[in-house]
């Protein structure tokens, strides 16, 4: 049993993990080589990795796919979405994809004359099922030697760290204050009609002895 509940948690522990770790905004330095756009057909595998339809768009099975394409300073490259995220899921309130292929575009370089940017994106990126981070902001940057501080989630995981200490704060407190006490209740309650049960076999046990005696 306790193997089971281990693994349980431990299951819990890494889907919770994988779920921060796509959504949260990551930053990449990267030298942008050219941007595309290319029709996409969504199957079922991949088809959650995506966002949405660019806002008053209609959302369809198959549609156009703006890519950006760019190299790390190691050379391996790098392909990058660049979707809307609208109002829903995830919450990046993304409205501006047009606009980000734009700059994205204007600040390709070559790599003679490199110009490094920050890409902030969200998201995995998968050869097999063709998924792609999605690109949410471009910013120029000084050189590839350029170390981002992730502020955001620093502050961010600093703040859920901090409210699940106080809610499981408030839950022993509470637990402490009514749940044992109707625990101890009831268990006394249960002592108690235990002890009384014994008490009425014990008198009938008795008064069966009397009678074997008298014969």
């Amino acid at each position: 049993m306790r193997y089971i509940k281990w693994s349980f948690l431990a299951v819990l522990a890494l889907i919770v993990f994988a779920t921060f770790h796509y959504l949260l905004p990551q930053h990449d330095v990267v030298r942008i080589t050219s941007t595309e756009v290319i029709r996409t057909d969504f199957s079922r595998f991949n088809r959650i990795f995506y966002a949405q339809a660019d806002a008053g768009a209609t959302e369809n099975e198959t549609r156009d796919i703006r890519l950006i394409n760019a190299v790390r300073p190691n050379g391996r490259v790098i392909v990058y979405r660049n979707e809307d995220t609208g109002w829903i899921w995830p919450p990046y309130f993304k409205f501006d994809s047009s606009n980000l292929q734009a700059e994205a575009h204007d600040e390709s370089s070559t790599r003679d004359a490199p110009r490094w940017v920050s890409v902030t994106h969200y998201g995995w990126r998968n050869e097999f099922f063709s998924i792609y981070p999605n690109a949410v902001g471009v910013k120029v940057v000084d050189g590839p030697d350029v170390k981002i501080v992730p502020w955001f989630n620093i502050v961010f995981l600093s703040l859920l760290a901090l409210a699940l200490l106080m809610i499981r704060r408030m839950w022993m407190q509470f637990r402490e204050r009514s749940i044992d006490p109707m625990v101890e209740s009831m268990e006394d309650k249960w002592d108690d009609a235990g002890d009384s049960l014994a008490e009425k076999r014990g008198r009938m046990s008795r008064w069966l002895d009397s009678w074997k005696t008298k014969k």
